[in-house]
């Protein structure tokens, strides 16, 4: 039997459960309490201690409004071109749009924040594995980033380690916010092939 590369998948799907998770701001005790399984059974199979049964897979990928085939990282790109990318609801009414396939490597994601009527309270900051930079598009962010707080407006980029205790939030009160995600989940990062021009260069 020729080897496929399918027979580790369940032991490898571990790291892809936890961004999936951590790109949605879920905790364990969040994702536990949403699918009824354990949080010694989820942190287990997200460090590969634990291969995770079809029930499992089944309960997440409810939860995380992906395929089975996403989570394994083996979606196939359908005839005539890609699928189109299905919106997902996260905590707190945001709208995560996946703008590229989980496969590894650097994935992007466009998310967007609603409206708020009053200022919030400082967002809730996580931190894990992996780099990622963030540009705005419409609207205010606030971004906690370690002791830092900075607000970004459309057009401005910001770019850490995730290591690095972060977490956003709509700066208003207004409009929504909309933004985009690169995120390098082992720590991939974007890389810049031309120097930077002047205005005045030709």
């Amino acid at each position: 039997m020729t080897d496929d590369g399918t027979a580790d998948t369940p032991a490898a799907m571990g790291p892809r459960l936890r961004t999936a998770r951590e790109q949605r701001g879920a905790t364990l005790t969040d994702v536990s309490r949403a699918t009824g399984i354990s949080l010694s059974t989820l942190s287990r199979i997200e460090t590969g201690r634990r291969k995770p049964t079809l029930e499992v897979l089944l309960r997440l990928a409810k939860a995380y409004g992906s395929s089975l085939d996403e989570l394994a990282g083996i979606a196939p790109v359908p005839e005539g071109g890609p699928r189109i990318p299905v919106p997902q609801r996260a905590g707190g009414d945001k709208v995560v749009l996946p703008l590229t396939r989980y496969v590894g490597g650097l994935h992007a994601h466009k998310h967007v924040l609603p409206a708020v009527d009053a200022p919030p309270a400082r967002p809730r900051q996580v931190s894990h594995d992996g780099y990622e930079w963030l540009c705005v598009l419409y609207g205010r962010l606030w971004l906690a980033l370690g002791e830092q707080d900075l607000v970004l407006s459309a057009g401005e980029v910001a770019e850490f380690d995730t290591r690095t205790a972060h977490g956003v939030a709509n700066a208003g009160p207004g409009g929504p916010v909309e933004y985009l995600i690169m995120f390098g989940p082992q720590g991939e990062r974007l890389r810049s092939r031309t120097p930077a021009l002047g205005r005045g260069a030709r």
